[in-house]
């Protein structure tokens, strides 16, 4: 089944998916491409609707992205956003300058209530601006729909063809009425009648993998315990069924009871089609003396290919390999400027299996963003608790431990994190929460228990809220809960004498610690 789209270019903007994912959420399916893809591809797609993204660059300086001029000719609606509405206005004989007053953060803006893009905004609302040049100038047939204080031209249309343009992002939650101007952009200037739902996906999907699988042997499928493997498995059981073989690799790095719920979830539903590895001497061998937190994750990440290697070999006519690669994997390499990005942290996940494992993919959610997996996972009836559950690195305890990991040091942070865990749930903020955890820190202190001087080790309480891990924020936990907390584990977990609190936001941290 083909479903209406919106194509989104991404010149560069920092933004890019979270603007594919607010127009998935009003229920019209969208993907994003190059910057410049030619406009002979886009009306091979037909696309009810382009979105040209915002960017980092400059429209007058040399070499800064375009986008073919053929684009503006396709007869679909345009929504050009931030540096996409300088790229339209200057594609079509408009000006664009620096701005003499630079505009980010909140501003008010007043639009006009005529227009289709603004049909359900008020006349007097807030927008998020983050833009250092400005529109001068605009062709003829181009009129201004918006303006703030500074800014005349904060948002234009055509006279004669359905091109608009925001300088403003509506696609970040700071622009108080975004979701209603992109509503009006898809549904009531482009047509769309919001056919992306997770019901019909499910039986698009089953169809795909029967397609793709055909009668050719056996599907190996790596489940970790996280939500996107669960529904990557639901999936293929409705499709394939016996033709399913799912294995669980145990390293010894997963949080209190992790194992032994994972089995308990899916052994019911799997019977002797699971296989769980249980490995954790060989991970912790290979973990020995090693400190450096890439050199830990580069070595979780080869121990776990060479054990998953050896499990699937003992699998009978296995030809296929599912992965659980989510749309923000696919869509990395689509980039304004086609460099790579600085690596900050290597990432470890069955996505990472090397091609010489010989198996031809399986990747039935490389469409999807991990709500719309969360949402799957339900129309499927996967177990609530697997469907919420936090986010979990592939390294596991390994990368919250800083310093050496051993046996000892693991037992006390897997403790730790499940008092936090526990407490967490039983507050009304729990739902707000993206990930809350205990790191273990390489450093002793002098505490005073029963009269008698302690000196061991110092635990980190890291609670943050997010939408997408991209970015994210402490979570202001009730004084009450952070003192159970605290004294819950340096009461219950033996060399613990002290806890701390991380109040740094991301950027310019990252979530977890290594």
């Amino acid at each position: 089944m083909s479903h209406e789209r919106i194509v989104i270019l991404d010149l560069g903007s920092q933004y890019t998916q979270l603007i594919a994912r607010r127009i998935r959420e009003l229920g019209v399916y969208s993907e994003i491409l190059r910057f410049d893809t030619p406009a002979a591809r886009l009306r091979e797609l037909a696309p009810k609707g382009l979105v040209l993204s915002g960017g980092p660059a400059s429209v007058y300086e040399h070499g800064a992205p375009r986008v073919d001029p053929g684009v503006f000719d396709l007869g679909v609606p345009v929504l050009g956003i931030c540096y996409g509405l300088q790229l339209m206005v200057e594609a079509t004989g408009g000006k664009v300058t620096a701005a003499v007053a630079r505009e980010y953060g909140r501003t008010a803006c007043r639009v006009d209530p005529t227009s289709p893009l603004f049909a359900a905004v008020p006349q007097d609302t807030t927008v998020w601006m983050s833009h250092g040049d400005v529109v001068q100038a605009v062709d003829g047939r181009f009129r201004a729909i918006a303006s703030t204080s500074t800014t005349p031209f904060a948002a234009v249309v055509h006279a004669e063809r359905p091109l608009y343009g925001v300088q403003f992002h509506p696609e970040v939650v700071h622009s108080t009425h975004g979701r209603q101007l992109l509503a009006g952009f898809v549904r009531g200037v482009c047509g769309c009648t919001s056919d992306w739902v997770m019901s019909s996906f499910v039986d698009e999907a089953v169809a795909a993998i029967r397609a793709r699988v055909g009668e050719r042997g056996v599907v190996v499928c790596g489940l970790s315990g996280g939500v996107d493997s669960a529904v990557v498995a639901l999936l293929l059981d409705r499709a394939i069924g016996p033709r399913l073989r799912c294995i669980f690799v145990d390293n010894g790095l997963l949080r209190l009871g992790e194992a032994q719920e994972v089995e308990a979830a899916f052994r019911p539903r799997l019977g002797d089609r699971l296989q769980v590895i249980h490995a954790g001497e060989r991970f912790l061998a290979r973990l020995a003396g090693v400190t450096d937190p890439e050199v830990k994750r580069k070595r979780i990440g080869h121990e776990f290919v060479a054990v998953f290697k050896d499990a699937a070999a003992g699998v009978a006519d296995a030809h296929f390999l599912a992965q659980g690669t989510l749309y923000p994997d696919v869509i990395e390499s689509v980039s304004a400027t086609g460099g790579p990005s600085v690596t900050i942290k290597t990432h470890h996940n069955v996505g990472g299996l090397p091609a010489e494992l010989g198996f031809e993919l399986v990747e039935p959610l490389r469409q999807l963003f991990k709500d719309e997996v969360r949402r799957l996972g339900e129309e499927l009836g996967l177990e609530p608790h697997l469907i919420w559950r936090q986010p979990f690195p592939g390294p596991g305890l390994a990368v919250r431990v800083l310093g050496e990991v051993t046996p000892a040091r693991l037992e006390l942070v897997r403790r730790a994190d499940a008092i936090v865990r526990e407490e967490l749930a039983q507050d009304p903020i729990h739902p707000t929460i993206w990930q809350g955890f205990a790191v273990l820190l390489p450093i002793q202190s002098v505490g005073v228990m029963g009269d008698a001087r302690t000196y061991e080790s110092t635990c980190v309480l890291r609670v943050v809220e997010s939408q997408d891990g991209m970015t994210a924020d402490w979570v202001r936990v009730p004084h009450e809960t952070l003192a159970r907390i605290s004294t819950r584990i340096t009461n219950e977990v033996r060399g613990i004498n002290r806890v701390v609190l991380d109040i740094t936001s991301k950027p310019p941290g990252t979530i977890e610690w290594e």
